[in-house]
């Protein structure tokens, strides 16, 4: 898996987040992602909603194909 660690929020500059369709409904579990193809970038960039100018994760599509598989077959 190809991924980048170590940015935050405010590093990617103006780009949309979103709520994950994949966070659970409890506040406590909640994703937000952004798709940085508008900016160049073939990565998704992943952070907690509850520190959104906190450190991102970067995956590549496949990456992040991967991450939500995993975390999907997971009873967190």
């Amino acid at each position: 898996m190809t991924e980048q660690a170590g940015l935050s929020a405010g590093d990617l500059g103006d780009v949309e987040w979103r709520k994950s369709s994949y966070s659970g409904g409890g506040e406590s579990q909640c994703v937000e992602v952004a798709d940085l193809s508008t900016t160049g970038c073939d990565k998704i960039a992943v952070r907690d909603s509850k520190r959104p100018a906190g450190l991102v994760l970067m995956l590549s599509a496949s990456a992040y194909t991967t991450f939500i598989n995993i975390a999907a077959a997971d009873d967190m």
